[in-house]
C-alpha cells in the first residue's frame, strides 16, 4: 500500500476553521449540531472528512460554502478563514462573488445539482457569465477547454445534451467541470463517487488528483468510503455527534488509530476475501433464469435488431439459502436482469422460472398470485417507502392484499419491527422520522412480510455508510439464514459481494463475462474485465479490520492503542 507522504507545512493555509458551533436556528439551547470543529487544510492537500451519517460531515462542507439552511441552522460560534476572508459574517453579496472563484463544490448526486432543462454547456457557461466578462464566444470556448480537460469524449455533443443523456459518470465530470472552471483554491467534494461503480469511481478520483495537482487547489473530500481514504487522503480528519474525535496523517489513521470509534469505522470496512460458500437448503432451485433478452427500442418487427440489448444470453440459478451476486459497471444490464426477473418490465426472451413457474410470459392478472413469491429491495427507501403511510400500513399491506386478517397481518409486522432490531412502537411513524439505516430495515421487512422464496436486492446497502452497512448485510444474513429464502443481490461494490454472495455472475454491456463460486470469480478471475474490475476497487490492498497493508503482518495485541 502506498500512502501520501507529501509535506505541505510550507504550503499556504487555504482553509482554517476555529471552534466552529453551528446550531438549529431560534434554539440556542438544543444540542449543537456542530461542536468546536477546528480545521486546516493547506494548498495542494487533501483532507478527508469522514464518519457515519448525522455526524457532522456535510454540515461542516456546508457551512464553509455559506449554504446552511435558513430557518433551520445557523452558525452560532467560531469562524471560517478562506485565505483572510471570513465567511461567517459574509454577506449574500459577498459569498456570491466567492463561490467558484475561491471556494466551489462538487455534490453527491449530479442529476439533483444540474438543472434538467438546460443543456449542460449552457449549465457550465452559465458560471462564467456570472463571474466573469467573457464574451459568449470566449465563455463557450473556456467551456469545451475545461470539458475536454475532465475528459469528456465527443465535447462538441456532450455540450449540446441534457443531463438524463449521460451516463452517471459523465455528469459527475460535468459537475467536476462546472466546479473548477474558475480554478477555485479550495475544492469540496462531498461524496462525489458514493453511487458509482469501481471503474468511473477510479476515474473521478484520478481526474479530482490531477485536476488538483494541475491547479494547485486544496480538497476537502467529504466521503464514508474508507477504501477511497486510503487511495487519496494526505490527513483525515474522524467525525462523530458533530465533533472531531480524531485528527491524523493518513498512514497514521490506518496503521496506529488511537479512537475506539475510528476503529470501529475501520473494522466495518469489507475486504475482497470471500466467505466460504453455504450449502443450498435444498436441491431445488428457486430461481431459474434461462437466456434472459432484454432489448430496449426498435418497433414493432425490427424490435429485437433495432434495439439497445441491454441483456443477451443471461442464464443462472439460484437454490434456497444461496446468495448470487451480480457485479458490473453502470449499464452493464445488472439492474435490467433484476427488474426482468420481478416483472417490473417485461423481457423480449428467455426464461424465468420462480418456485416452478416459467412467469415471463404471463399477463399482469396471471403474475399476481406469484408475486408473493418474489420480493424486491430497492437502494433508495425513501423513494420506495410511501411517505405518507405509516409503517404498519407499509408492512400490512402485502399480506392483506393477499387474504391476512388486518390483526394477523398487524401481529406479524411487529415480529418483523424485532426482527429488524427496530421497536414495535415504531409501527406508528412515517418513514421521515427514522435514519437512512433504519428505513432500509423497514424496507426489508416489507419484503420478509410476504415470506417470499426469492428476495432481490438491487444496490441496497451502496448509499449507507460502512457501519450501518455492515448491519444491514447482517441483517439479510440472519434473515436469509431463519427463512432459507434465495437471494440475488446486485452490486458494483465487490467488497460487499466477497461478503454476502455464495456465487458471483460478472456482467459487461448485457452479458455474462464470468460466472463461478465467489471465492474463484474475486480471488481468481479469468476474464480481463474482472480483473480490470477487481483492480479498480480502492482499498483493496488494505487488511482495515487488522490496521495493516495485505502482506504485512498484523499489529500485535494492543500496538495500536
Amino acid at each position: 500500500m502506498q500512502f501520501s507522504s507529501r509535506d505541505f507545512s510550507n504550503a499556504h493555509r487555504v482553509l482554517k476553521i476555529r471552534g466552529l458551533k453551528v446550531g438549529l436556528t431560534g434554539r440556542p439551547n438544543a444540542a449543537p449540531v456542530l461542536n468546536g470543529i477546528d480545521l486546516d487544510i493547506r494548498a495542494g492537500e487533501t483532507h478527508c472528512l469522514v464518519g457515519e451519517s448525522g455526524s457532522g460531515k456535510s454540515v461542516t462542507s456546508l457551512a464553509v460554502m455559506g449554504l446552511l439552511p435558513k430557518g433551520a441552522l445557523e452558525v452560532q460560534g467560531g469562524e471560517i478563514d478562506v485565505e483572510g476572508f471570513e465567511i461567517t459574517t459574509a454577506t449574500h453579496a459577498q459569498m456570491r462573488e466567492l463561490r467558484a472563484r475561491r471556494i466551489s463544490m462538487i455534490f453527491q448526486e449530479p442529476m439533483t445539482a444540474l438543472n434538467p432543462v438546460l443543456r449542460v454547456g449552457e449549465q457550465i457557461e452559465e458560471v462564467l457569465n456570472m463571474h466573469t466578462d467573457l464574451s459568449q464566444a470566449e465563455a463557450k470556448k473556456r467551456t469545451l477547454d475545461i470539458m475536454e480537460q475532465v475528459h469528456l469524449p465527443d465535447v462538441a455533443r456532450i455540450y449540446q445534451s441534457y443531463p438524463h443523456q449521460l451516463s452517471g459518470g459523465q455528469r459527475q465530470r460535468i459537475m467536476i467541470a462546472m466546479a473548477l472552471v474558475l480554478d477555485p483554491h479550495l475544492l469540496i467534494a462531498d461524496e462525489p463517487t458514493t453511487a458509482l461503480d469501481v471503474t468511473t469511481q477510479l476515474q473521478i478520483l484520478k481526474l479530482i488528483a490531477e485536476m488538483q495537482e494541475r491547479k494547485g487547489t486544496a480538497l476537502l473530500f467529504i466521503t464514508h468510503d474508507m477504501g477511497v481514504v486510503a487511495e487519496i487522503a494526505d490527513t483525515v480528519s474522524v467525525m462523530q455527534n458533530g465533533r472531531i474525535v480524531e485528527k491524523a496523517p493518513i498512514r497514521d489513521l490506518l496503521t496506529n488509530p488511537k479512537e475506539e470509534y475510528t476503529k470501529k469505522l475501520l473494522t466495518a470496512v469489507p475486504n475482497l476475501a470471500p466467505r466460504p460458500a453455504r450449502p443450498a437448503a435444498s436441491a431445488k432451485d428457486v430461481l431459474d433464469v434461462q437466456d434472459l433478452e432484454m432489448v430496449y427500442g426498435g418497433g414493432g418487427l425490427l424490435k429485437r435488431q433495432g434495439g439497445v440489448k441491454a441483456a443477451q444470453e443471461v442464464s443462472f440459478t439460484i437454490a434456497p439459502g444461496r446468495t448470487l451476486g451480480i457485479v458490473g459497471e453502470s449499464g452493464s444490464g445488472k439492474s435490467t436482469v433484476a427488474r426482468c426477473i420481478i416483472r417490473l418490465i417485461d423481457p423480449t426472451g428467455g426464461k424465468v422460472n420462480v418456485a416452478g413457474t416459467d412467469i415471463s410470459t404471463l399477463s399482469r392478472r396471471q403474475l399476481r398470485p406469484h408475486r408473493k413469491h418474489l420480493q424486491i429491495v430497492f437502494q433508495d427507501p425513501y423513494r420506495s417507502l410511501n411517505p405518507r403511510w405509516t409503517v404498519a400500513r407499509s408492512l400490512c399491506e402485502g399480506p392483506i392484499n393477499f387474504g391476512t386478517s388486518k390483526a394477523e397481518a398487524m401481529e406479524h409486522a411487529a415480529e418483523l419491527m424485532e426482527l429488524v432490531d427496530l421497536p414495535r412502537d415504531a409501527l406508528k411513524r412515517y418513514p421521515h422520522q427514522f435514519s437512512g439505516g433504519q428505513r432500509q430495515r423497514i424496507a426489508i421487512a416489507r419484503a420478509v412480510a410476504m415470506k417470499p422464496d426469492l428476495l432481490i436486492a438491487d444496490e441496497a446497502v451502496s448509499a449507507l455508510d460502512v457501519s450501518v452497512q455492515a448491519q444491514v448485510l447482517d441483517l439479510l444474513d440472519d434473515v436469509q439464514e431463519r427463512f432459507g429464502i434465495a437471494m440475488l443481490f446486485i452490486t458494483h461494490d465487490l467488497r460487499v459481494a466477497a461478503q454476502i454472495c455464495d456465487e458471483v455472475l460478472v456482467m459487461q454491456k448485457g452479458r455474462v463475462v464470468e460466472h463461478g463460486a465467489a471465492g474463484d470469480v474475486l480471488q481468481n478471475p479469468h476474464d480481463p474485465y474482472t480483473r480490470n474490475l477487481i483492480e479498480a476497487a480502492p482499498g483493496r490492498e488494505w487488511d482495515f479490520a487488522n490496521f495493516r497493508a495485505l502482506g504485512t503482518p498484523p499489529l500485535t495485541e494492543g500496538a495500536s492503542a
